[in-house]
């Protein structure tokens, strides 16, 4: 276990400590990340994984993952496979994997049993009348015609049932505990349903499926999980996640809850962020501007960002909403020790520099992070023509203005200070370049006999390799998307959310490995995209710039 003093300290910490102290469970911790495979990992699953994860870690204890496979309608393969790249991704291992369909067979023999126990029984009320029959949290529901079956007949239809006798919906089997109890939840809920449906992992074994409720206390207990953490819309759940493990008799796993991850400009949900991908509002699941796991990958989000930013907004009982822009000073904070430093131009000016030879080509020396001494340097090369940003050149300015003006002076990044000596422009008046002179003597040294403030990037016209880039905006225009009722979330996707344009890149981009993130100087944060870049067209989405700006548009 961690020292202590580096262990955050939250109320599910402190239990699980106690719990230990106490030699609950012999000491041992494990717990579990349960996704059902219906989607990608978001923002809001990173929080549980890290939470999982971490604890079994700085308990000693041991944290499995298992996919709560048991819905085959929307369940496949290909979400199995992004959950595990993305956990891993994470940063985590998990001890071993299980499925929720693994335990089908036990599942069934412990349906038996509380059939036999005259805790269950098949029920044969059409969806609509079982919805009437339940009741409301007002008034008491009532019991079901087929509640006081015989357990002879209940077991029976529930094998028939399994045995593919019945269509579908026909039947169900339901627990027997109380249609007056206050928690819904707990009114007779639905073990079992008939579906034929083709399972991911099964294939067609089964037409019969137990539901979450029945499934997910059963495997914590079969994996022998001694702390189950979940987001607190699990709360009311929780009773009947007890009930069942007390009737079966079984290993007595313990669910508590925390307020998941909600963040502004947002949603989490796997139903709303498939709606997102279904109606084309995005490229699909890995869109750099999703909130999910492999979208931020994509954008170049490092991981150790996420991590942190999770164990930022730590872990409460009470439900909240974290600013986006909470998450982007993480990532900031991470990618300026981590990530190397480009140069490139967005809109260009030309630059003839009248006293630097024609034909020559120096390399000069750039640092690759000034934050990380072992990122080592790299060679840019630096000819007659060169190319600044528009913005950073003003014919006239006031004293405040520490860039290039006519008739002063300033430095390139890694180079030399030149002056600007004259503007050459068209019939028009536009700006088509400046002449600019060289100090030759200031590579990389200031000048004894005055002070300039200003440094500004470049790039050789020449040697410059040419990209496109990817500006994201927020995915959608309303702080809170999905807190008016009147209308659809999908009413406030950002029609704006991403714009291109054209970059004029120094020619060592050319080298940077898919994925991984730098810093185009002066500007933010770029990753080459992992699928839209190639070689001979380059792609790079933004990942974050370097300050906030979101706030000055509002």
């Amino acid at each position: 276990m961690s020292d202590a003093k580096d262990t955050p300290t939250d109320f599910i910490r402190q239990m699980v400590a106690a719990d230990v102290a106490a030699g609950k469970h012999d000491g041992r911790v494990q717990t579990r990340f349960p996704p059902e495979p219906n989607g990608y990992l978001q923002i809001g699953h990173a929080k549980a994984i890290c939470l999982n994860f971490e604890i079994a870690k700085e308990f000693g204890g041991q944290c499995n993952l298992r996919f709560d496979d048991t819905n085959p309608e929307k369940e496949s393969d290909e979400f199995v496979q992004a959950i595990q790249e993305d956990i891993k991704w994470l940063g985590y291992e998990w001890a071993k994997i299980c499925f929720a369909s693994d335990y089908f067979e036990q599942l069934y023999l412990w349906a038996i049993q509380l059939i036999e126990s005259g805790d269950a029984y098949v029920d044969e009320l059409s969806f609509d009348e079982m919805r009437e029959y339940r009741g409301s949290i007002s008034e008491p529901g009532k019991p079901s015609p087929y509640r006081e079956r015989p357990v002879e007949e209940s077991v029976d239809l529930f094998k028939r049932m399994r045995a593919g006798e019945f269509e579908d919906g026909a039947k169900v089997l339901r627990a027997k505990i109380d249609m007056a109890h206050p928690n819904m939840n707990m009114r007779d809920p639905v073990m079992y349903r008939i579906k034929r449906m083709h399972h991911h992992r099964v294939g067609d074994a089964w037409c019969i499926y137990p539901s979450y409720d029945f499934t997910h206390g059963q495997s914590d207990s079969l994996e022998e999980v001694t702390h189950s953490l979940c987001s607190l819309e699990f709360e009311d759940h929780r009773p009947l996640y007890d009930w069942f493990i007390e009737k079966l008799g079984i290993f007595p796993s313990k669910q508590t809850e925390f307020a998941r991850l909600n963040m502004t400009y947002t949603v989490v949900s796997k139903r709303k962020l498939r709606a997102l991908v279904e109606a084309n509002h995005v490229t699909g699941w890995d869109d750099p501007r999703m909130p999910t796991l492999s979208g931020m990958r994509r954008r170049g989000y490092p991981a150790a960002a996420i991590r942190n930013f999770c164990a930022t907004v730590g872990i409460t009982k009470v439900p909240s909403i974290s600013d986006i822009a909470l998450l982007e000073h993480a990532v900031r904070q991470e990618l300026n020790k981590v990530a190397v430093r480009r140069m490139a131009v967005l809109n260009p000016l030309e630059i003839e520099l009248t006293n630097w030879p024609e034909d020559k080509v120096l390399e000069v020396e750039g640092i690759n992070n000034p934050e990380d001494e072992a990122a080592g340097t790299r060679m840019i090369p630096f000819s007659k023509h060169i190319l600044i940003e528009q913005e950073d050149f003003r014919e006239v300015a006031n004293k405040k203005f520490f860039r290039l003006k006519l008739g002063h002076e300033v430095r390139l990044r890694n180079g030399y200070i030149i002056k600007c000596d004259e503007v050459i422009k068209d019939a028009d008046g536009t700006i088509q370049k400046l002449l600019c002179s060289v100090d030759l003597d200031t590579l990389n040294k200031n000048p004894e006999d005055r002070k300039v403030k200003g440094v500004i990037h470049w790039v050789s016209r020449d040697h410059a390799i040419q990209a496109t880039v990817r500006m994201f905006d927020r995915l959608f225009s309303e702080e809170k998307p999905e807190a008016d009722k009147e209308r659809e979330f999908l009413e406030f996707v950002n029609p704006d959310s991403v714009s291109e344009a054209t970059a004029y890149c120094e020619s060592s981009l050319a080298e940077l490995p898919r994925g991984e993130t730098c810093q185009f100087e002066r500007i933010g944060y770029f990753c080459p995209d992992t699928e839209l870049s190639k070689d001979d067209a380059l792609v790079f989405n933004r990942t974050v710039a370097l300050r906030d700006s979101w706030a000055k548009k509002v």
